[in-house]
């Protein structure tokens, strides 16, 4: 089955995570070898801004440098955190996103980051201009590690703290999926909230945090 439309205004295919599992297995949609429900890989598939399921062996033949201009694009399963990045409620309300979660990612046909966050709907674009996401979020170390389309950077504010990640984008469609079923009321209600702590908890314990400025080599 294909996979959520990246970058678009109301993403399709999020089937895979907002709705009951079909009887039938998943499986790899290049060759059609069953996949495991969770843990396989994803490919985007540049020329629809689609997420693809794959199984290992065809995952990893999109998987090299030579590979990354073609028509499909592996995700890679990389987590980083940046422990210097900071939003204060200045930036953040600046940024006029009505939750306390967002993910951006460099669209590569666009050739500029699209911003996205979780809603009762699915995934939403963001209606700020994108000059303003780049020069707040742009210029960051971890934005400058950002491959595009298969990567995204993942912010979130809570209780006055905030943190900026760099994650496979098909973890930031789980969330959405995750939020669109768990969803209730205008706050989210409280088994949303407790997803949503649960699964940053996961992203922070994965993350490999970037050493600071004054040390940085290559992540």
């Amino acid at each position: 089955m294909t996979g959520p439309a990246l970058g678009t205004r109301t993403p399709r295919g999020l089937h895979r995570f907002t709705g009951p599992r079909p009887p039938r297995p998943e499986t790899c949609e290049l060759c059609g070898v069953a996949v495991p429900e969770a843990g396989h890989r994803h490919l985007v598939e540049t020329e629809k801004r689609a997420l693809v399921c794959a199984c290992t062996a065809c995952s990893l033949l999109f998987d090299r440098p030579g590979a990354r201009t073609g028509r499909y694009r592996a995700v890679p399963d990389r987590y980083l955190a940046d422990p210097e990045h900071r939003l204060d409620q200045g930036v953040w309300e600046l940024l006029q996103i009505p939750v306390g979660v967002a993910f951006l990612f460099r669209n590569a046909a666009l050739d500029r980051l699209v911003a996205l966050y979780p809603s009762p709907a699915g995934a939403t674009e963001s209606e700020l201009d994108p000059e303003t996401w780049q020069r707040v979020l742009g210029g960051g170390r971890l934005a400058a590690l950002l491959e595009p389309d298969t990567e995204a950077l993942l912010v979130h504010r809570w209780e006055g703290r905030s943190g900026c990640y760099l994650v496979p984008i098909d973890v930031c469609y789980e969330l959405v999926g995750r939020m669109r079923l768990l969803w209730q009321g205008f706050d989210g209600g409280a088994e949303a909230r407790a997803a949503l702590a649960a699964f940053f908890d996961e992203v922070g314990r994965r993350a490999k945090p970037l050493a600071p400025a004054t040390e940085a080599g290559p992540a």
